[in-house]
């Protein structure tokens, strides 16, 4: 037998391998809408996780379980730089986008984001349970506010968060010269290091 032919791969089997490293390069590196959005839905899981596990440590292990609001702000604060970071660097590639004006927009959103949930989630919760065909279904509070929760979450991600991350705080933008000129201030008020161009 041919030593040749011995070696030779089966056809079906390298067009096999090809298909699967370019539907995960697409994964990846594309920035059509469905590969963004699945990318952007890893980064998440992963900041809740860092927002969760970081909340928790603070809460039970540094503050001997007190200070309950303030474990909680240092874990939301610490999944929000995480998601940042990933979005910039993973979900979005915004390499061409200042990472100065990247954080003032970032931060400009999750405001947002804060108050959106917060105040919707409380409008949704008082909808709720104004419908007594619920309670009579057999919903009770608690169930009024962990479905006012998610659903507000899912809107909020999916409608603010997910839209004017990849079409605004991770592209470039008019508005990025004047971020960047507010960071700039911003460090050098506080005496802090930083790459004067801002990229």
């Amino acid at each position: 037998m041919n030593s040749d032919i011995q070696h030779t791969q089966p056809v079906g089997e390298h067009d096999e391998k090809h298909n699967i490293k370019h539907l995960g390069n697409a994964l990846l590196k594309s920035k059509s809408f469905v590969p963004t959005f699945l990318r952007s839905a890893v980064s998440s899981q992963a900041s809740g996780w860092v927002d969760f596990i970081t909340g928790f440590v603070m809460f039970y292990w540094v503050f001997n379980q007190h200070l309950s609001w303030l474990a909680t702000g240092i874990g939301v604060v610490a999944g929000g730089i995480v998601n940042c970071i990933l979005c910039y660097k993973f979900t979005f590639r915004a390499e061409n986008c200042p990472w100065k004006a990247v954080v003032v927009k970032y931060a400009m959103v999750w405001i947002g984001n804060l108050i959106l949930n917060s105040g919707g989630t409380e409008l949704l919760y008082i909808l709720l349970k104004k419908m007594e065909i619920l309670e009579d279904l057999g919903f009770k509070p608690a169930g009024y506010y962990s479905a006012a929760r998610v659903v507000m979450s899912l809107l909020v991600s999916w409608f603010w968060n997910f839209v004017l991350q990849r079409n605004f705080v991770y592209k470039p933008s008019r508005f990025d010269p004047h971020a960047v000129r507010f960071m700039t201030g911003l460090f050098d008020f506080f005496h802090i290091r930083h790459d004067k161009e801002g990229a």
